[in-house]
This record gives structure tokens, sequence and C-alpha cells, in this order.
């Protein structure tokens, strides 16, 4: 809430708009609002009252939770698991709205064109997530982030007439192997490079990147660029939508095609799925994109109308020329997410992000303190980061369940001994250094 300069109240919350409260007003024959309690006397008017200060919902419903857990005996726990799905807030209107009949019981509607209320949600998806990635046109939704790629890996190879898929060795070995699974039917050939220095083959249709990458880190995307576009390939970066409410996105450094997984925006992490992958791309390539493709325009009584303008899947069009088979557009959760980016809005979307950056490194500052830990990798991480342990994360890790606490990703298998840990604007101060004090039980 917030109170006007005159210290009226005004409520964000009030269904009344000012005109309508004013007509009111002028009805009844009053001069303001403060007129319709003249008869109480002043004193007992706006009496002080002794109650705490507002909160954010965040605070609230941790609030409420820790009073639900007096009356049972409940076990909860802090986490800082990550490596591709997120706790992030989900704010409290999502669940009622995408839960009303009318788009609960057509998520996945194969002629939507027949509901304008789809449509434009699909439509307003489409311009976030063109926003979020610094795109020129994006479709209305894929399955998740690892087929999204494998997606964008398949139209650079339409799109240049090549066959070699390059991926930096950084990017999520699950989102590898999906576009490995994707390609080698297709006689289509993937090659793994370093990150470090990679060098593009003659004849490459183009380079996979993630920003930020599976470990945390950001990637140098103006070098990739450089690279990519000196051999005619196509740079396709895998992002985190939620990097971009403070990081340049990756259109701006001159990506050809932007994909990316949802879930941090309004879904819930549900065991592993169903998300919602994002796909972009510039406005040159928008024939060759998956998926299909919601415009705005008007009616012939110039009323505005929203339709489906392109359909590249084989159950619309010739199977020779379909784009790809994919057969759902996971409206729902793209609605889910669409609310979840117009409640947070702009300043919204960049507070969460810095939450997640500032909290990241606070508590990576803690940790390197502690002897036996280490932050082996180098440059600008977000919101995860890779800890070198004293011992194996797996040991680790069953220690922290017993005080509460699901630790980070065990990868030793890619670098001995260390953990991919993450950290959300979810994370209080009070579990970040629980969980710091519960680590520094094994440097000891």
């Amino acid at each position: 809430m917030q109170t006007t300069s005159d210290n009226a109240f005004q409520s964000h919350y009030m269904p009344n708009t000012p005109q309508e409260r004013a007509e009111m007003l002028r009805v009844l024959g009053l001069d303001s609002v403060e007129d319709l309690f003249a008869d109480i006397p002043q004193e007992y008017r706006n009496p002080a009252l002794s109650i705490p200060p507002p909160m954010s919902e965040l605070e609230l419903k941790a609030e409420l939770e820790a009073l639900a857990k007096t009356n049972h005996d409940t076990k909860s726990y802090a986490s800082f698991l990550g490596a591709g799905v997120y706790n992030h807030f989900i704010p409290s209107l999502v669940s009622p709205l995408i839960n009303r009949g009318e788009f609960l019981t057509s998520y996945t509607p194969y002629q939507a064109e027949a509901s304008q209320g789809t449509l434009q949600v699909a439509y307003e998806f489409q311009t976030m997530v063109c926003n979020l990635m610094g795109m020129e046109v994006a479709n209305d939704g894929m399955y998740e982030g690892a087929s999204s790629l494998a997606e964008a890996a398949l139209m650079a190879c339409r799109i240049t007439g090549r066959g070699d898929i390059c991926v930096l060795d950084t990017v999520s070995p699950t989102y590898r192997q999906v576009v490995e699974t994707y390609a080698r039917p297709q006689g289509l050939q993937v090659h793994v490079l370093e990150a470090r220095n990679p060098h593009l083959p003659e004849g490459a249709a183009c380079l996979l990147a993630q920003y930020p990458n599976y470990f945390g880190y950001l990637e140098d995307l103006a070098s990739h660029k450089v690279a990519t576009h000196e051999r005619d390939a196509l740079l396709v970066v895998s992002t985190d939508p939620i990097a971009t409410g403070m990081f340049r996105p990756p259109g701006d450094y001159g990506a050809d095609i932007v994909t990316g997984e949802g879930q941090g925006m309004g879904v819930p992490m549900s065991f592993g799925g169903p998300y919602v992958g994002l796909f972009a791309t510039r406005s040159e390539y928008i024939r060759q994109m998956p998926g299909r493709i919601v415009g705005k325009t008007v009616d012939t009584d110039g009323k505005t109308g929203y339709v489906l303008t392109l359909q590249t899947r084989e159950q619309h069009i010739r199977r020779e020329r379909a784009t790809s088979n994919i057969c759902t557009s996971q409206a729902l959760l793209a609605l889910a997410a669409t609310i979840t980016l117009a409640t947070l809005g702009k300043r919204g979307l960049r507070q969460v992000a810095e939450l997640c950056y500032h909290k990241a490194h606070y508590a990576a500052s803690l940790i390197s303190r502690v002897t036996g830990y280490s932050l082996p990798l180098k440059g600008t991480f977000f919101k995860e980061m890779v800890v070198k342990c004293p011992t194996s994360p797996t040991v680790i890790n069953e220690r922290l369940l017993e005080s509460s606490i699901i630790g980070g990703l065990d990868i030793s298998h890619i670098m001995p001994d260390c953990m991919l840990l993450c950290v959300t604007e979810m994370n209080t101060r009070q579990e970040i250094e629980a969980l710091v004090g519960a680590l520094s039980e094994f440097s000891r």
C-alpha cells in the first residue's frame, strides 16, 4: 500500500478507479473519502495499532509456514541444488489464475485459434520472451530447455545446409545428450569443443553455448560470436531467463538463436517436469522456427484480434516441409510464466536476479574462508558456483541432509571432489550461514 501526498490511504488492490470513486462521492454529496467517517470521533478514527511493519509476500509465506509447523511435526529443507531446475519465488496469484477452467482444460489446444484468450496469452508470452532474450521473434513455447536447444541445432543445420553441430564443453551434459539424440538419427555430427579456445571446423553449422554455463559462470559471448560468424555459422545460446534480469541478453551479443528453460518463471520444480521451453530467433529465420507463432491483427470492425500466424508443425503442413513434430505449445505453463513476469515487472525481475547474484556471492565468500574449500573456477558467476570440497561431495551431502540441508550436485565425474552449489532468492541468510557451518564440520 501507499499514501498520497495528503496522507490519504491508497491501496493498489482497490477495484475502483479514482474516477469511479470521485463519481460515488459526487452522488453522495461528499468532498472526500474522509467525509464518510466524519461521525467517528477523531481520537478513534485512526488509532495507533501495535502491529509489526508490512511484509513482502515471500516473508509472509515464510512466517505462515513457520506457524503451521507448530501444529504438527514437519520437516523442511533448505535447498542448494540447481543444475537446471531451480527453486524460485512463485507469486501467489499464479495458481488460481492458471487453474481457471478456461485455461486448465485447454492447455494443449490443437486448434487454439478458437480461443482469443489463449491466443492473447501466447502473444504476450512471445513478446516477453523476445524482450528477455533480446531477439526479434519467439514461438509459443517448446517442451523444455534441453529439447529447445536441440531443436535450435536442427534449425541451424537447415538454415546453413550443413551437418556439423559444435557444442561447448561448458554446456549442460544433459542438454548435450539431448542434442545428440536429436542429431544422430538425421545423420548430423556433434562435436564437443573446449570453451576456453573453441576452434570451429570448416563447414560447421553452429556453435551451441550456455549463458550462464552449466557451472554457473558467464560465457564470453562476444568472442563466441566472432569465432562463429567467421565460419559463416550460427551462434545458438541457451540462457537462464532470470539472469537476463540484470545481465545483457544473448541477442545483444549477436546470437542468432536463443533458447532457455522457463521453469524458473512461475513453474514449480515438480520432481523434474513438465516445464516450458523458450525459443527465439531473428526475423529472417522465422520460417525455419519449430512450433508455432501467434500474431496480432484487427478484424473488419477494427477490433484487436489474435491469430495463429505461422504453423510449421507436421500436424499443420506437409511432413516434408515441416520443421518439427512438436505436438504441444505448453500453453498452461507458458501462461504461468507470463503471469509471473507480468506480476514481477522489469524491476521485480531485476530484483530477483540481483538477490540471486548477491546471495550466491555471499555464500561463496563464506565458503572460500572455510579450510579445505575453494572456488576453483575464475570469472563472473550468477547463482551457481563450483565448490572444491575436502572430501567426496556425496559424503558431505549425506551429512547435510541430517541437518535438513539439500547440498549441491556432485560433479566429481567432471571435476574431482567438486559440487555445483546453487543459491537463489529463496535462500535466507540464516540458511546460507547454516550451510557454511555444516560444511565446516568436514574441515576439522
